[in-house]
């Protein structure tokens, strides 16, 4: 027979090897062929399987190798021992006798065989057989220690899939024969029909492709519910070969299944193909397509106009030719089909690479039986090279289970206890080189030693079906009608194995358990009947036929044998539903009908019928009702209908009854006739009505319905009652007045048209114009409204409209003409001005509201505390805002209010919320110097000085000023004094107007002190003397000395020009230079210049310039310079404050800064300290230091951080320190001092403080 071909590659490329069968006196074997599936990855890029072509191609490193085993069939994964469509499942061929597995040695092909006489049973296993190593396509191999007798045992059941009962199989067809591949899905718990789809590799999506060489059909069962998908491949070519895979979809559900075609050709040599016409591109799988080209039956293409081009024997020119140049010659000699050109070059024999580290490799594959022993040996050229065993990837350690052995050269690995995990890739490591193999665990099939038996019972009965197998634990599985049977928790089957026993439970039968049951295990299939019938019945007891009143309860009763069939109820042949009024009752052989309260619907024909039986149980049910008038359904309060006047009225009534009432109609005595024009009476099915035409108030009244059959006599009253819109009111009464509102009211009308007032409508107009203007969109319930926001001195109407259910009224007649008129608001802010033995000053503001009627004036009163007598002040209206009320007793307390007083009257008054002691008080006396004036006040010559400093005292405090501790001369210096402030002005200032000021506020015996430090400042003058010091190359140095005068204020720089001899014309060169020494660079050489020198100060430059006496000469080059010695000035020196501390007032809740300046060299360390504690990690200061400059900053700083502060400079050299008071003014509560969280020890300490300082002043 032909040698198989490969069905899988290496992953470096290389074809794998087969395992022949040698003679070794071992009993017959069936024939070993090796078939290995290509993975996924190469059939997506487009490689197809290796073959061989007879030959033995020696691969540079042996690959694990799967091989086909000759068994007995295997069950598919839903349980179904019946064969696949299309052949796809277990081939059969003669049996040889001599044909025997070699247990060692190089693999090589097998001979080759007449076809008939060998027997090859070929069995490949379902694709996840395998989960655990991700191969996808095993089969069995034959290893070391193989025993003929073994090759029976079965083989693990896979796991079930999701949704696919039947898998397609892997298959093998001759090329141009036909083969079909079947799935199966099991539509039970699906509401629609899956989505499935065939690909070929990876990618290519079969369901566009189809045509005259493929095809797809799609059945359905309705009695199996089992989708059926069929693909089928017609006339197959060599090329059809691969992998191909099924995915079924539905929701959130998937399952797929791969599955391999193997296509069979007689054996022949790649040189007797023409490889042009082999490899061309064909269209839509026509006949002149390319033998090795699959993708011509896949593709629509138009054909193409074929060259002819001289014979040219591409094959030795590809031979030749390296890898990257087969694409370019494709192209020269018109070869579209790259791809199956290079999986023909795959075919092409290869020389293999000797081993350098193994004299002989592992087998491609090894196969054991479950609980055996197997030996992977391996050959080393170097008996020295160090050997590492390898499982899955990772090293194994001798233990138990794996042994080593040394023999000569040989290594040896011995596997004890093979189990299901053994079964795995294996590979050994000497040096750099490597080899692998495959073992491949086989389990035995079981076999059912005892099958079921069938049984024939009835419902209710215990079934149980017992079968017996050949092994312990074994996996079965219990199918009813070629279905799974559920084992669930709430599954009525009940599933039990004891032993090698397996049982099936159904403990309570029904008539749907009928049917054919079997069992299956990997070896073999047990079936039987079931058959189910039901009992005989008996009737113990028949329904009763009945007359029931309407809203009855109706029970139907019957009894019947066996007790536990259920039935059906019907009425009137229609079946009966459980409902909350309809409730159906079976117990044991009871069967009830039960309605709590009857209706007309109830009457009929009822019927019983027993589920599964053909007799049936009768009764008839007939209901009779009283006349009645169904009033409630109206929902109309005391049964009164209101309808309004002049609108139609259709009053339907339901009534009941059986058999149907006579209806009468009447008002008072009068019968109304269904023949009536306006009104008229109708009856009709279950409800009688009263029709008007047209509503008047006549129609008010009682109306009675009659109603009589001859169940008895029933009687009901309607009342209706006729409505109307109602009068209009009278005219309104407007008795108060204001500003912009009116106050008015009104009387409720004298007809309210039979439905109550809900309420009015206000509307208002200017009495010129005709445009009224309604006030209220919400009904106003009372009869009393004010209208508001109307104009002050405008005369104004209003009307009123009345409201009920049924509409508006006409308007009122309106209102007397009124004009709103406002008084004044009260005035504010009254405050005592001034107080003395006899008289009292109040001052006010004026109303923050006037209105259009003006103010007139103002009306001061007060009275005696304790008393209510209010005495006017000021008998004529004033219109000032500060009256001093005279001839007061001393000693009294009196209370003061004034009023705003226009043409609407006067306005609410404005008291003053204590009373006033009439007795003048002595007021201590108190300097409120400014905050600008708190530091140096600095103006410039010439400039005007303004200072105003308030105070306080009573009565008028005496006011001094010192200058210097000497008298101010009024000539110079111009003061003026009032009662709450002091003004010293200078028109023109001049320098000796500087010095410290003192101000003196003196009432009595008590005394307040300020001083205010004024400096007046000018320009400076010119630096003294500016003399050259030295010159060398384009530079000259310059040293002067300060000027004798800094216009009383600090030099702050210098400014420097420079002039050259011929021309005379002076630049800067440098501005704001602080030091007293420079030297001048960038001088041009040859050139004589002069400098001068101008001092600055914060009032600007000075007004001349001091000049060096001497000019520079920057002299040539070549001169020689002679360069003066200098000594390196030591700059370091200790902290020197340059300026202190001062003492500062601060107001409490704003910033303050205390700032001073020290020179230090090196660098000193600032610390603050307030009371000699130093200030560390405080977010209430903030420290800051720049170019010698020492801030602290307080925030919001209360009396508590007032105190001595102190800020230390400290260095190398030696230490300083400068102090300072600082003062908060404003204080805080103790409340609030608590709020901002101080201690209590402070808050006391600092209250005892604010009282001693209180004290003193």
């Amino acid at each position: 027979m032909p040698e198989p071909t490969k069905k899988d590659e290496t992953p470096n490329g290389q074809p794998e090897e087969s395992v022949a069968p040698d003679s070794n006196g071992a009993p017959p074997l069936p024939e070993i062929s090796l078939e290995v599936s290509p993975p996924p990855e190469a059939v997506a890029e487009g490689k197809e399987p290796v073959e061989t072509d007879g030959k033995n191609p020696e691969p540079p490193e042996p690959e694990p190798v799967q091989a086909v085993v000759a068994q007995e069939p295997s069950p598919t994964e839903n349980g179904s021992d019946q064969p696949q469509p299309g052949g796809v499942g277990v081939e059969e061929q003669a049996e040889s006798t001599n044909s025997t597995v070699k247990e060692e040695g190089p693999c090589s092909p097998p001979p080759p065989e007449d076809a008939n006489s060998l027997k090859k049973l070929s069995v490949e296993l379902p694709n996840d057989s395998v989960p655990a190593m991700g191969r996808k396509d095993s089969v069995w191999s034959l290893g070391e220690g193989q025993a003929p007798e073994e090759l029976d045992k079965p083989i693990d059941t896979p796991p079930l899939s999701i949704l696919l009962i039947e898998k397609p199989q892997s298959g093998t067809v001759a090329v141009g024969g036909d083969i079909t591949f079947v799935a199966k899905v099991e539509a039970k718990d699906l509401l629609r029909k899956p989505t499935i789809k065939w690909f070929k590799g990876k990618w290519m999506d079969l369901a566009s492709k189809t045509g005259k060489h493929l095809q797809l059909k799609e059945t359905f069962d309705r009695f199996t519910k089992i989708h059926t998908f069929e693909m089928h491949i017609i006339k197959a070519k060599e090329n059809y070969a691969g992998n191909y895979r099924c995915e079924v979809t539905y929701k959130d559900k998937f399952d797929s299944c791969s599955f391999d075609l193997e296509v069979k050709e007689t054996e022949q040599g790649s040189q007797n193909i023409d490889i042009r016409s082999a490899f061309k591109r064909s269209s839509e799988g026509q006949e002149d397509a390319g033998e090795l080209d699959f993708s011509g039956l896949l593709k629509h293409r138009e054909p193409k106009q074929q060259d002819d081009t001289p014979e040219v024997d591409v094959w030795e020119i590809l031979k030749n030719a390296r890898p990257d140049e087969y694409e370019k010659i494709a192209f020269m000699y018109g070869i579209t089909d790259l791809r199956g050109l290079l999986r023909r070059m795959k075919k092409i024999p290869k020389e293999e690479k000797k081993s350098e580290a193994f004299a002989k490799k592992l087998e491609p594959a090894y196969q054991v039986d479950k609980g055996g022993k197997i030996r992977l040996v391996v050959d080393l050229a170097d008996p020295t090279v160090e050997l590492k065993w390898y499982k899955n990837g990772q090293e194994i350690r001798p233990t138990p289970k794996y042994i080593f052995e040394h023999k000569g050269t040989q290594r040896i690995m011995v596997i004890n206890n093979c189990t299901v995990n053994d079964d795995a890739a294996y590979s050994v490591a000497a040096g750099d080189e490597k080899c692998s193999t495959e073992l491949f665990v086989k389990e035995l099939p079981i076999k059912i030693v005892k099958g079921i038996e069938p049984v024939k019972t009835t419902v209710n009965e215990r079934i149980e079906l017992e079968c017996e197998v050949s092994e312990e634990g074994a996996q079965v599985k219990w199918m009813k009608n070629g279905v799974e049977v559920p084992t669930g928790v709430r599954s009525r089957y009940r599933v039990k194995c004891e032993g090698t026993k397996h049982y099936l439970v159904i403990d309570d039968a029904s008539r749907e358990d009928t049917g054919t049951y079997s069992i299956m295990a990997t070896g073999g299939t047990s079936e039987a009947h079931i058959q189910v019938d039901l009992k005989p019945l008996k009737i113990y007891q028949d329904l009763q036929d009945m007359t029931v009143l309407l809203g009855q309860p109706l029970k139907l009763h019957c009894e019947i044998y066996p007790g536990n069939v259920p039935g059906r109820w019907y009425r009137n042949g229609q079946l009966i539903q459980p409902n909350d009024r309809l409730n159906i009752i079976h117990r044991n052989k009871v069967h009830r009908l039960e309605i709590e309260t009857t209706s007309l619907h109830d009457a009929g024909d009822y019927t019983f019928v027993p589920e599964g039986y053909s007799q049936s149980l009768s009764a008839k049910i007939h209901i009779i009702d009283p006349p009645r008038v169904h009033l409630d359904s109206l929902n109309f309060p005391d049964n009164t209908v209101t309808i309004v006047a002049g609108n139609k009225l259709r009053l339907e009534i339901p009534i009941s009854g059986e058999p149907a009432p006579r209806v009468v109609w009447m008002k008072g005595e009068r019968v109304i006739l269904e023949s009536g024009h306006r009104v008229r009476a109708e009856t009709y099915g279950d409800q009688t009505s009263l029709t008007i035409e047209v509503t008047e108030r006549e129609d008010s009244g009682n109306y009675k319905i009659v109603l009589q059959n001859e169940a008895g006599e029933a009687t009901a009253s309607v009342k209706i009652k006729v409505v109307d819109i109602p009068d209009p009111p009278e005219a309104p009464l407007v008795p108060v007045v204001g500003g912009d509102w009116c106050s008015m009211s009104w009387e409720p009308p004298k007809y309210d048209g039979g439905s109550p007032i809900l309420g009015y409508f206000v509307e208002r107009k200017k009495k010129q114009s005709s445009r009224w203007m309604r006030l209220n969109f919400d009904l106003i319930k009372e009869t009393t409204f004010e209208p508001k926001k109307m104009i002050e001195g405008v005369p104004y109407e209003v009307r009123i409209f009345a409201v009920n259910a049924i509409g508006v009224s006409k308007p009122s007649e309106p209102s007397k003409a009124f004009i709103p008129l406002a008084v004044t608001s009260e005035p504010t802010m009254l405050v005592v001005d001034d107080i003395t033995d006899n008289t009292v000053t109040v001052k006010w503001r004026p109303p923050e509201t006037i209105g259009a009627a003006g103010l007139d004036g103002y009306l001061v009163e007060y009275c005696i505390e304790g008393s209510n007598d209010w005495i006017i002040s000021n008998k004529e209206l004033t219109e000032k805002t500060k009256y001093t009320i005279t001839g007061l007793t001393p000693g009294c307390k009196i209370l003061v209010r004034v009023k705003a007083i226009n043409a609407a009257g006067a306005s609410a008054p404005r008291t003053l919320q204590h009373s006033i002691l009439v007795k003048e008080v002595i007021e201590p006396p108190k300097i409120r110097v400014p905050r600008h004036l708190k530091q140096t006040y600095t103006r410039r010559v010439g400039e005007a000085v303004n200072l105003v400093v308030p105070f306080l005292g009573k009565p008028r405090p005496k006011v001094m000023w010192l200058k210097d501790g000497k008298p101010i001369e009024p000539s110079h210096v111009s003061i003026r004094n009032t009662d709450c402030d002091s003004i010293i002005f200078i028109r023109k200032a001049e320098r000796s107007h500087s010095g410290k000021y003192e101000m003196t506020v003196q009432v009595e015996n008590h005394m307040d002190t300020a001083i205010i430090d004024i400096q007046i400042v000018d320009l400076p003058g010119p630096p003294q003397c500016v003399t050259i010091e030295d010159v060398w190359g384009g530079n000259v140095a310059l040293v002067w000395t300060p000027p004798k005068d800094n216009g009383n204020a600090p030099i702050t720089g210098y400014t420097i020009q420079k002039a050259d001899k011929k021309t005379m014309e002076w630049y800067t060169c440098i501005e704001h230079y602080h030091r007293t020494c420079i030297t001048i660079t960038e001088l041009v050489v040859g050139n004589e210049y002069f400098f001068r020198i101008f001092s600055e100060n914060m009032c600007g430059l000075s007004e001349t310039a001091t000049q060096t006496k001497k000019s520079a000469l920057i002299v040539k080059e070549g001169l020689q310079l002679k360069m003066p010695e200098y000594n390196d000035h030591d700059f370091k020196e200790a902290p020197k404050f340059t300026q202190p501390l001062i003492n500062t007032f601060a107001i409490a809740g704003y910033n303050t800064t205390l700032n001073c300046s020290v020179r230090a060299n090196p660098r000193p360390k600032v610390i603050w300290m307030k009371n000699k504690i130093v200030i560390v990690d405080d977010p209430r200061y903030r420290m800051f230091s720049n170019q010698g400059v020492c801030t602290l900053e307080i925030r919001k700083p209360s009396p508590y951080d007032g105190g001595l502060y102190t800020c230390k400079a400290i260095n190398d050299l030696g230490e300083a320190q400068v102090d300072c008071k600082l003062e908060v003014k404003g204080g805080f509560t103790f409340y609030e001092l608590m709020q901002r969280g101080v201690p209590l020890n402070l808050i006391d300490k600092y209250m005892n403080e604010a009282k001693v300082v209180e004290q003193e002043k």
